[in-house]
Formats: structure tokens, C-alpha cells, sequence
């Protein structure tokens, strides 16, 4: 099949078809973006896509919120070429779970990323030279302030709902603290108020095989052209674990052998097993699309947050019942059995304490075999849940018009 008709099929079973990734500036030096670590950005490039069309009164905008290493392509085809359409383009299109011919939906790059918004990449215009480390400390209170910013420089001063999964989930979670009045509705999914310490290790182990590539050179790669690939590869691969589950990788891979039918005996062959190949494969591919720097910065974000603790978060308060105290918004949140980076117990510990606050709340625990990618995999269960949310809530907004 050639890849034009593979375009033009996924356009007519419900694919956005064709998009574009805008960029714009936000901040100034005379309104810099203040982070929350203390230091200041005088402007901030952001990397966005919109999918569908804003209403007139301006009362059906959506937006997602990526995970660790997404972006701001979630759906749709740069190029009629393309191979692989934008992350999460089996839930959005005409019809799908968030449904572009009656919502207007919005996904921009995290400030600290690298496609396309300021982060360690980017160069620093009185030196010329990438910031590296010396770009400012971020935390996802940051992120969710400048993607605000961008829905107020798009016109969409309230969302009909912020809706992402795992960093994503955390940014919606911040996003209906920090700004409540801002948005009709959150969806949280695979995620929580804050990392537990299993996801605090993996990330620590990550972030030191980055550290102990000898081409790392103290975040200074940039200018050496030697990419840190073997210890970005290999925080790929521990990341990857955490995000399936144990009955996942045994029903694809088991004790299965790559290439023979007997065991070698050979200490430096890497990939003897399928499992083995497949998180080799999975390393690789990450070091051709993103940036070691990057990936500190956002991991260590990650790290950071905590919604009820009032030492690391700008809203002063002391529980998750505290922070959502000032918000309207209704919630959905969803969470997998055998997801065990955000186990489902951190939901429903984050679902009473939305009820404390007396907020609408609809709570799912999905069974799935998929871990922690389950909502980026398991799309029919997904949108099952979502559209109909959306539908209600959307009805409730143009009721009070």
C-alpha cells in the first residue's frame, strides 16, 4: 500500500488528515515568564497544533496535555509521506474520543522539551550557544503556566477540558489548582498528585546513566557533536519497563530467543532474548527524536511534584481537598489495574479527596494487560468513557449560554 493512500484512508476512517505545528512567542523582558524555582525567561518560544475549529463563542476548546517524551504533534500527518501519524491520533479526529468536528482541540510542546519549545536545545542569543544546563530549573507548574498563556494568545480565555495521561495527568491536575476558573472540565488519566518513590528511583537511575556517558561532558554535547546515546539509550529502556506490565512483556515475549533456537553461552551477545531486542530497539529509536538535557529537566519535574505539599507547590496548601478547593471544573479520572508507575490506589486516593472538596467526580479503573501505556493503546475503552463525558459537560456549558 503506497503511503499516499495510506494518508488519504486514515483522513476518511477519521484521521485529521494533514497538520501543521505552529510556533509562537509568549513573555517579554518586560512581562518575563517568573518560574517557580525563582528565575525568570524573557520569552519562551512555544511549538503548537490546533485540530478542528474554535467556536464562535469560543466554548469548545480542548487541550492536551503530553507525557514525558510527547509533543505537540498528537494527531494528523506533516507529510503526505509520513510513516507514523501524530501520537495520539487514534483519539483525535472526526468522530473519535475527542471529536474535531464538534471540539477545538490544542497540544503544545512543554517548555524544557526539544520540539520546538524553549529548552536546553535552544541557544541563548547573547552567547549563541545552547543553555544546556544552565537553563532554568522547570517544574510542571511552569509548563502549565505558559501553556495558559498560549490559550489566551489563541483567543480561548476557559477550556471546555484539559485531558492528558501521566506527566500529562499532572499537568491537568495543576492546571484546574493554579488556574480554576480557567476550564469546564479535567480529565485525568494513569496519573496522580504526585510520583511515588518507585517512579522517583527509576527516574534517578535514568538520569545517572545520562550522566555517566562519557559523552555527556557535563550537558556540553551540543557543542561536541558526540550525542550521549548509550546513556540516554539505556534510561530509555528503564523508563520502558515501568510503562507495561509483567503480563504484557510475558504474553509478547516470554523467554523467547531473537535470533536462534538455543541459548548461546556468549556473555557479550546483548539481544539473545526478544525482550532484550525489543528495549535495544526501543533506545535507539528515542535517541534519534529526543534530548539527553531534556530529559533530565523533565524527569526531575516530575520528581518535584506534589499538589498537597505546601513546600513545593505555589498554592499553599496542605492536602489534594486544599488545592482543587477554588475550581468548578468536574473531573474524570481514570486509572488501570495493572498499571504500576501510578498504581490505581494513587486515584482513588486523589478521587476522595476531590469529594472532601465536594467536586463531581467520575472515577474508572480499567481492566487492561497494557501497564501504564494502556491509555495511549487501549483507545476504544478510552473514548467509550471520554466522549460521552465531554458530551455532557459540553451540553451544561451551552445550556447556561
Amino acid at each position: 500500500m503506497s503511503t499516499e493512500l495510506l494518508v488519504e484512508e486514515n483522513s476518511m476512517d477519521g484521521s485529521v488528515g494533514l497538520v501543521q505545528t505552529h510556533s509562537v512567542q509568549l513573555f517579554s523582558p518586560h512581562h518575563p515568564l517568573k518560574l517557580q524555582g525563582g528565575q525568570a525567561l524573557p520569552s519562551v518560544t512555544v511549538a503548537y497544533e490546533t485540530y478542528g475549529e474554535l467556536s464562535p463563542r469560543k466554548d469548545n476548546a480542548i487541550f492536551v496535555c503530553h507525557a514525558l517524551t510527547g509533543d505537540a504533534h498528537a494527531a494528523g500527518y506533516h507529510q503526505e509521506h509520513d510513516r507514523k501519524p501524530g501520537w495520539w491520533d487514534s483519539f483525535i479526529g472526526p468522530g473519535r474520543g475527542l471529536d474535531t468536528s464538534k471540539y477545538f482541540v490544542i497540544c503544545a510542546n512543554v517548555i524544557g522539551g526539544c520540539q520546538g519549545t524553549t529548552g536546553p536545545t535552544s541557544i541563548i542569543p547573547e552567547t549563541g550557544k545552547p543553555y544546556a544546563l544552565t537553563f532554568p530549573f522547570i517544574t510542571v507548574g511552569d509548563m502549565v503556566h505558559v501553556h495558559y498563556e498560549l490559550c489566551r494568545h489563541l483567543g480561548v480565555n476557559k477550556l471546555l477540558s484539559v485531558i492528558g495521561g501521566s506527566l500529562g495527568g499532572m499537568q491537568v491536575l495543576e492546571w484546574a489548582a493554579r488556574y480554576p476558573d480557567s476550564l469546564d472540565s479535567a480529565i485525568c488519566l494513569a496519573s496522580a498528585g504526585k510520583l511515588a518513590a518507585q517512579g522517583i528511583a527509576f527516574n534517578a537511575v535514568g538520569r545517572r546513566a545520562i550522566y555517566a556517558d562519557p559523552n555527556f561532558q557535563d550537558g556540553l554535547y551540543q557543542l561536541t557533536g558526540k550525542v550521549p546515546q548509550f546513556g540516554l539509550a539505556l534510561a530509555r529502556m528503564i523508563a520502558h519497563i515501568t510503562y507495561l506490565s509483567e503480563a504484557s512483556i510475558e504474553k509478547k515475549f516470554g523467554r523467547r530467543l531473537q535470533s536462534s533456537e538455543q541459548l548461546a553461552y556468549d556473555l557479550l551477545r546483548e539481544t539473545e532474548f526478544q525482550i532484550e531486542s525489543y528495549l535495544h530497539y526501543q533506545g535507539q529509536r528515542f535517541v534519534q527524536r529526543f534530548d539527553a538535557n531534556s530529559y533530565l529537566y523533565l524527569t526531575r519535574a516530575m520528581d518535584y511534584y506534589d499538589l498537597a505539599d505546601s513546600a513545593s507547590s505555589p498554592h499553599h496548601t496542605n492536602s489534594l481537598a486544599e488545592a482543587f478547593a477554588s475550581t468548578k471544573a468536574k473531573f474524570l479520572i481514570a486509572s488501570y489495574n495493572t498499571d504500576w508507575l501510578f498504581p490505581t490506589e494513587q486515584s482513588r486516593e486523589l478521587v476522595r479527596e476531590l469529594l472532601k472538596s465536594k467536586k463531581q467526580v467520575t472515577a474508572v479503573e480499567f481492566e487492561s494487560p497494557y501497564g501504564h501505556d494502556a491509555f495511549l493503546i487501549e483507545i476504544d475503552q478510552l473514548q467509550g468513557l471520554v466522549k460521552p463525558f465531554l458530551e455532557r459537560c459540553y451540553s451544561e456549558v451551552q445550556s447556561k449560554q
